[in-house]
Parts: structure tokens; C-alpha cells; sequence
């Protein structure tokens, strides 16, 4: 069965840990990971410059983010379909692709919430909602994962809970802030035929420096044994994938 490595990561625009931009420090902490698909949210300019396209050219990967904007994107060594921007509200985002991993396809949901309980609740029950989660058109494997924005047992955690499998989280789990990651906020849930092999948080001091989340890095395996119908470009459909 094919396996990807994944990796979810903040990069908070590019400014570290330290207030300094500097999107080298990004770069390295990526890169030491070798992920095949990388999972962004907030990765903004750096100076009033798009760093997507920059980070993309030296790692080998490809860019992929919705044609309207938003502050989700992906960085990938497969190609992604059906990339589209979903508002949750309140400043809330959700950023959904396709990918086939050994003919198999695997929903890709990329989160950014906010901490605020109030708003984490609405954007939470959107993203399960008749759009995202709820729409009976996503019937392949999912992968649900980001920021989730919470720093202890959070607003909205039992409806995820009680529809979606927490993914396996390695022993030191906490993300945030990156200078001393007491929370577990960047996380993964599952849905359907997928599991996840391996996980780890980086916690090195470069990691801490880079952003003020710690990137988290999981080997992903699709088990449903179905086989799908093979994804095809299709022109002209804002859903498609955007190369940066």
C-alpha cells in the first residue's frame, strides 16, 4: 500500500519565534522533514512578497491553493484536485484537496480556527456541516488537519470527537507555542480507510525559532480498498488546483 509523509505546519507568515522574518528558517525546518505534501496555514508574505513560490522552487514541490486566495495553501510532490477555500466564520478557513496515493483518493481538509470559544464553535460545526464533513459527495478516506486552536479541551472537541477518529500523536505532542509546546493545537483526525503509521513533532531549536508552532510531521496509509475513479483536470472549474 502506498504511504506519504504529510506535514502540518503554521508558519505564522514566516515571522518566528523571535519576531523576525525569515522565510530560510521555514525552509530548513521543512525541508529536514522531506515531506511529500506540505500543509500551510497562515504562510501570508514575508516583506510584501508571496513566499509559497519561493519555498515551493527550493524543496521541489509544487503550489496549490484556491484561485480566490485565503490563507491556506499546499506545498506537493503529487499532483492535488478539487482544491477549494471554504469560509467558516469568524476569520475560520478550511482548504480541501484531492490526492491519489496508489489509486486510491484521500480528502485532504486544511484547518486554521480561532481560539476564541464562541467563534471555535460555529467554525467547528461548520466544518462538519453539509459543505465540508457532512456532504455526502466525500466518500473516500479523509485526513482532517491544522490548527485547531484550542489549549486545553476546547469548544467544539466532543462534535469532532464523536464524528472523527483522533489520529495517533507521538508522546511529546505539544505544538505551541514552540518556545515551550505545553499545547497540543496542530493535530490530525481520520476519517474512513486511513491510518497513520508514524507521527512526530519537530523540537528542534531551529523549529523553535522558525514559527511560533512546531511543525508536525505524520506518515499517512490508506486502507480502504476500494479503488477510484482516476481524477482528471477538468478546465475552467474554480475547484481545480491552482499552481502557485
Amino acid at each position: 500500500m502506498t504511504t506519504a509523509r504529510i506535514m502540518t505546519y503554521n508558519i505564522q507568515h514566516g515571522r518566528g519565534s523571535d519576531g523576525q522574518v525569515n522565510p530560510d528558517r521555514v525552509l530548513n525546518v521543512i525541508s529536514d522533514a522531506a515531506p511529500d505534501i506540505v500543509v500551510l496555514q497562515k504562510f501570508g508574505t514575508a516583506h510584501h512578497a508571496d513566499i509559497l513560490p519561493y519555498l515551493a522552487e527550493r524543496l521541489g514541490l509544487d503550489v496549490f491553493r484556491d484561485v480566490g486566495g485565503g490563507p491556506l495553501a499546499y506545498l506537493s510532490f503529487y499532483p492535488l484536485k478539487a482544491v477549494q477555500n471554504f469560509e467558516l466564520g469568524y476569520g475560520g478557513h478550511c482548504l480541501r484537496a484531492d490526492v491519489e496515493l496508489g489509486g486510491k483518493r484521500l480528502h485532504l481538509l486544511n484547518v486554521c480556527l480561532d481560539s476564541l470559544p464562541s467563534f471555535r464553535s460555529h467554525q467547528v460545526a461548520h466544518l462538519l456541516g453539509p459543505d465540508l464533513l457532512g456532504n455526502p459527495s466525500l466518500v473516500c478516506p479523509a485526513l482532517i488537519l491544522g490548527d485547531f486552536a484550542d489549549y486545553l479541551w476546547g469548544t467544539g472537541n466532543l462534535e469532532l470527537a464523536s464524528v472523527l477518529r483522533r489520529a495517533r500523536r507521538p508522546f511529546w505532542r505539544g505544538t505551541y507555542p514552540a518556545r515551550f509546546p505545553v499545547f497540543g493545537r496542530d493535530r490530525v483526525y481520520l476519517r474512513g480507510g486511513v491510518r497513520v503509521l508514524d507521527a512526530s513533532v519537530n523540537r528542534s531549536f531551529l523549529a523553535r525559532q522558525a514559527s511560533s508552532h512546531l511543525p508536525l510531521t505524520l506518515t499517512v496509509q490508506v486502507t480502504d480498498t476500494r479503488r477510484s475513479v482516476r481524477l482528471r483536470q477538468l478546465a475552467g472549474r474554480r475547484m481545480e488546483a491552482a499552481p502557485g
